[in-house]
């Protein structure tokens, strides 16, 4: 989202700019190179139209300024091009001093500002009012109704980009919230190609995704339930033969059907609880290769070697991943099983090997399905098995591959 805080900054950024081209246009339109310079102009013209020439006597210059600040109740005081003082009325006004230029009001020390007029033939006057002025708006306030009026135009104008945005985000809002109210088909419509169209994408995908979870295990229960029926049948049939006769075959048939049927009844159990524990539930400290001994010992043909791997994880479910990769090696390879436990940059890693012909290399993702069946095989992949042994070592932080001799099992061991 970092593009998405760099344009809202540069869009600031341009208003600012905005906002201080209008105000610099308002201050020359009302400033020093605006109508108050012209204003200054027509002053100096006037006064000295009314005053004597510069070289009058004083006496007439005395007489001039007399009658001038008595118009304007002013005192005053007249100066030469080279501030020497020409005439004065009242209370003597101080000169101008060195780089003053124009006309304007002027403050020196504590007193009350004076105006300086510098005159077309170089003189200056210098006039203060005798009383303070009524007090009356001053005419700046023109330039702040202005630069209110601007601030206010450039708020109208961000209104709808900003709109456009804010509506998108409500709409992304709905979504999430429709999403959240069991709407699996929820989406939200994209627009534009910014930062907000890619959110609107993300979750858009996000959402498929969790429509094709939850499909998929809609799917896992229809076919657990079909999965079932097939052991149910023959249980029934074996039940209905052992009325008749007392087979040891059957009864080792059946025994076996039974206990299929509750090992499938158990991973499915199992697959339905990983979803509701916590990744962190029930971690201790667990030596690997101690782990795959004990499975080991349970099967014929099954050898060991490798070094004492340490690693944080769930004991349980550890176990049933090493049992659910020893069963099916049992199953659908041939023996010797060999397992081997070794430390590998930072990482336990786990390997199951066996003597037959191993699975396809392009049915070897699939085979971590539920329930998956390639072709030219009744059993190879079928169940729950390998589908929990990938899902234990992602919850610890590794992944689990098919190879072509067996599968090869990597977790965190930090």
């Amino acid at each position: 989202m970092r593009r998405l805080y760099l344009r809202i900054y540069f869009a600031v950024l341009a208003s600012l700019a905005a906002f201080a081209l209008a105000a610099g246009f308002m201050w020359r339109s009302f400033g020093d190179f605006g109508p108050a310079s012209h204003a200054g102009e027509l002053a100096a013209q006037f006064a000295q139209n009314i005053l004597p020439e510069t070289n009058a006597p004083t006496s007439e210059q005395q007489a001039a300024l007399e009658k001038l600040a008595r118009n304007l109740r002013a005192d005053a005081s007249l100066f030469s091009a080279d501030l020497s003082r020409l005439a004065s009325v009242g209370g003597e006004m101080p000169a101008p001093e060195d780089g003053e230029e124009g006309a304007g009001w002027v403050r020196r020390g504590s007193g009350r500002p004076v105006w300086t007029l510098h005159l077309p033939d170089g003189r200056w006057l210098v006039a203060r009012a005798i009383r303070e002025p009524p007090e009356r708006r001053h005419p700046a306030w023109r330039l702040f109704f202005m630069l209110a009026v601007i601030a206010l135009a450039v708020g109208v104008g961000a209104y709808p980009v900003v709109r456009r945005l804010t509506r998108r985000l409500e709409n992304l809002q709905r979504g999430v919230e429709s999403l959240g109210a069991g709407d699996l088909s929820a989406r939200v419509k994209v627009e534009g190609r910014d930062e907000i169209a890619r959110l609107g994408e993300s979750f858009n995908r996000a959402a498929a995704r969790i429509e094709e979870l939850v499909g998929a295990h809609k799917l896992l229960l229809a076919n657990a339930s079909h999965e079932l029926r097939t052991p149910l049948t023959r249980i029934r049939m074996g039940v209905e033969m052992m009325k008749e006769q007392a087979d040891p075959r059957r009864k080792a048939e059946l025994e076996q059907d039974i206990a299929e049927l509750d090992q499938l009844i158990d991973e499915i159990l199992l697959a339905s609880r990983l979803d509701a524990l916590n990744a962190g539930e029930a971690r201790e400290e667990v030596d690997l290769l101690a782990l795959a001994a004990e499975e080991c010992a349970r099967y014929e043909q099954c050898t060991l070697d490798g070094d004492s791997v340490t690693l944080r994880g769930e004991p349980r479910l550890l176990r049933r991943m090493v049992r659910n990769l020893l069963e099916n090696a049992r199953r659908h390879g041939a023996p010797p099983i060999e397992v081997s436990v070794r430390r590998v940059e930072g990482e336990a890693e786990l390997r199951v090997r066996d003597a037959g012909p191993g699975v396809p290399e392009a049915e070897r993702e699939k085979v971590f399905e539920p329930f998956y069946r390639y072709a030219g095989s009744s059993s190879v992949g079928a169940g729950l098995g390998l589908a929990l042994v990938r899902r234990i070592a992602r919850r610890h932080g590794g992944e689990v591959r098919a190879v072509a001799d067996g599968f090869r099992v990597t977790l965190s061991a930090g």
